[in-house]
């Protein structure tokens, strides 16, 4: 999966956040390493939204 990041040049590095996961965040000394460090932040996101959601009942909708 692909996910949209925003990234910004700070004082202590590169912040990067993913608009699509509200909190979902990360930083790095490097935009590169801010990079790796937002999959990492991204797949812990969704396991744990994965984990709330169990055994709740649910759907899915085509959007586009």
């Amino acid at each position: 999966m692909r996910y949209k990041v925003n990234i910004k040049k700070t004082d202590e590095g590169y912040a990067v956040w993913c608009p699509g996961l509200p909190g979902c965040w990360s930083q790095g000394e490097t935009e590169g390493e801010a990079l790796e460090n937002i999959k990492d932040a991204i797949q812990a996101y969704l396991e744990t939204v994965g984990e709330l959601s169990k055994n709740k009942e649910s759907r899915y909708v085509e959007v586009g």
